[in-house]
């Protein structure tokens, strides 16, 4: 069996990056590590951390194809952050002009849980541990 440790990363391509590189850290509150323009590739890589965690691997790409659905199509459905109070972190993210789905309540755990959307449409949801 694989015996694999904890999620090294998530890699995310976006259309806009400097529009995704605010969101991500300005909006969500994650620390750049290192970022670096690849020339040959005409492509950002931004190394972007959380609470000192290593998370997510931001890319841009030259005209990237757009998601196909929302998060019904095969692949990545969507990532999710857990926060505390899930009320005032909605509150936060609506005063930031990011819009977010109506707070409902996961019918096995019993916890809060709703969905925004990066600027690219990729669902991100957050979960109230």
């Amino acid at each position: 069996m694989l015996k694999i440790e904890k999620l090294h990363h998530i890699a995310i391509i976006c259309s806009d990056y400097e529009k995704s590189k605010f969101f991500y850290t300005a909006i969500l509150g994650f620390t750049i590590d290192h970022e670096v323009y690849r020339a040959e590739r005409a492509s950002y890589k931004l190394d972007l951390s959380l609470n000192g965690t290593y998370l997510i691997e931001l890319f841009s790409f030259p005209d990237p194809p757009v998601r196909p659905t929302r998060p019904e199509a095969t692949g990545l459905r969507h990532i999710a952050f857990g926060v505390s109070d899930i009320e005032k972190q909605v509150a936060y993210l609506n005063s930031s002009n990011v819009d977010t789905e109506q707070i409902r309540v996961d019918s096995y755990t019993g916890k809060k849980f709703t969905f925004f959307y990066d600027p690219d449409n990729l669902p991100i949801e957050l979960y109230e541990l």
